[in-house]
């Protein structure tokens, strides 16, 4: 699965899902919730609770923020998993949603905003390339 750019933006692959619409520099959380994935984000996008996760199958971005970096290493999931609240849209993306509102039978969450919140510190993730 590979991620395409379209004339008004660019498709990220979901698995289950398909490909979905998004804009560079869109948060990956509002273009899944806006392609009905059902994902979760119970604390509304500010990384707090990590039920935004995915899983990156193709595409992974080596650089996250710091809010991502702390709540990942606070519950073991680094390495494992993203926070799709904390991530913006990029060509090549093709991500597996871990959380959904059918299959946890929990409401989705607060709409998260526009922007990345808290406002973003970055960093660059373990295991990614430096090297451009």
């Amino acid at each position: 699965m590979t991620a395409q750019t379209t004339d008004e933006g660019l498709i990220v692959q979901v698995e289950g899902t398909g490909p979905v619409a998004a804009h560079e520099g869109q948060r990956l959380v509002l273009a899944l919730d806006l392609a009905g994935t059902g994902i979760l984000h119970r604390c509304g996008g500010q990384a707090r609770c990590t039920t935004c996760r995915v899983e990156f199958l193709d595409g992974e971005p080596g650089a996250m923020t710091i809010a991502e970096f702390d709540k990942l290493t606070e519950k073991n999931l680094l390495g494992v998993a993203r926070l799709s609240c904390q991530i913006e849209c990029a060509p090549g993306m093709s991500v597996r949603v871990l959380q959904t509102t059918q299959s946890t039978g929990l409401e989705a969450g607060k709409i998260p905003a526009e922007q990345i919140e808290p406002e973003p510190v970055w960093t660059t993730r373990p295991g990614a390339s430096t090297e451009g």
